[in-house]
């Protein structure tokens, strides 16, 4: 079975995910250090919320390894938010507020459709089909978050959200193994888009191919990729799964990169994101699995997660005495909204 390979380790170490005898460019030590950060986008009235996760990570994580923190706001920071911050870390911390390029409508959106579209998709019930900042929120993570001028001197980030929960301890540097190992985009649940959110995003995607030839003919070859995570029909229909980007453990360069950029601005002109509903998990998941093969990504199976009434906790006996969450809840194979045994099924 798939997963085996990812849980037949030792709890100190990664997942054996690395299949390609990747090696590091010679200029590199396995054990150099690793520009790496945490990127929080966040508001200053989810501050408890927020230090709750911090007091996680910091217990499970980062009191061994003193990564820094960038928080990120579309407002000033209070003075309550920045000493509370501060004062839960012995890491560095940064704090940043977006401009309105990054938080704001382009121009070439209609603000009058984009609101009639929004009271629609609310009076349907779709999931934040109403919400205005919500949009904001998924085309900045979408194109914007890696330009912020304080992720300029880093390699890979970590994206943390308030109220969330790290269950399990982690006696390894991520960021190493990401780099030693060439992977470009780590996870840990994999998840259904909720498709009314999105009608016209694939076909926005396979319009981007066909008119950007020079970009599709460098993508790796579909056998290559997890082309058959994100669709059931050979790329006739997207089927909605993503990786989930709530957390997200990823290189930076992926998304700097000139063919991602070409992407997000051709879905940016479209409209979509304010038109429609689109999130971020979604177009990072496409783009990702578009322009990566398949041994770049690598499952987390060792970090106990929950967002939301999700959560990823390892079923493993191995893990029992280094996650405190319980496995009943893991969500891998929900049959319903998981997305898991997708991801299984692409290698």
């Amino acid at each position: 079975m798939f997963r085996d390979s990812y849980t037949s380790f030792s709890p100190n170490t990664p997942s054996k995910s690395n299949t390609t005898g990747y090696t590091l460019p010679s200029n590199i030590s396995p054990d150099d250090p690793v520009r790496a950060c945490y990127v929080v986008l966040v508001r200053n009235q989810e501050l408890n919320g927020l230090l709750s996760s911090m007091r996680q990570l910091e217990d499970t994580f980062n009191r061994k390894f003193n990564y820094p923190y960038v928080f990120l706001n579309d407002d000033e920071f209070t003075p309550e938010f920045i000493e509370m911050t501060s004062a839960a870390t012995k890491s560095e911390v940064k704090y940043g507020k977006l401009d309105s390029q990054m938080w704001g409508y382009p121009s070439f959106i209609n603000q009058t459709l984009a609101a009639e579209n929004r009271e629609s998709m609310a009076a349907t019930g779709i999931p934040y089909g109403g919400s205005e900042s919500y949009r904001h929120m998924c085309r900045f993570q979408s194109g914007y978050f890696f330009r912020h001028p304080l992720l300029d001197e880093y390699d890979y980030y970590w994206r943390v959200e308030p109220d969330v929960d790290f269950s399990c301890q982690v006696d390894y540097d991520v960021f190493k193994y990401m780099r030693n190992h060439g992977k470009k985009y780590g996870f840990t649940i994999a998840f259904r888009e909720f498709m009314g959110t999105i009608p016209s995003l694939w076909d926005t995607v396979r319009n981007f191919k066909r008119d950007y030839p020079e970009v599709a003919d460098n993508l790796p070859a579909k056998e290559d990729t997890l082309f058959k995570f994100i669709t059931d029909d050979n790329g006739d229909t997207y089927n909605g799964c993503h990786f989930w980007t709530n957390f997200e453990i990823a290189s930076l360069d992926l998304w700097r990169s000139n063919d991602y950029l070409k992407l997000f601005n051709y879905l940016d002109r479209s409209g979509g994101f304010f038109y429609e509903r689109w999130g971020d998990a979604p177009v990072h998941s496409i783009a990702a699995t578009l322009m990566l093969r398949k041994d770049e990504f690598h499952f987390f199976n060792d970090i106990g997660y929950r967002h939301s009434a999700y959560t990823h906790c390892p079923v493993e006996p191995e893990f029992r005495d280094r996650c405190s969450c319980n496995p009943d809840t893991n969500f891998d194979y929900d049959p319903n909204l998981s997305c898991y045994s997708h991801f299984e099924n692409a290698f």
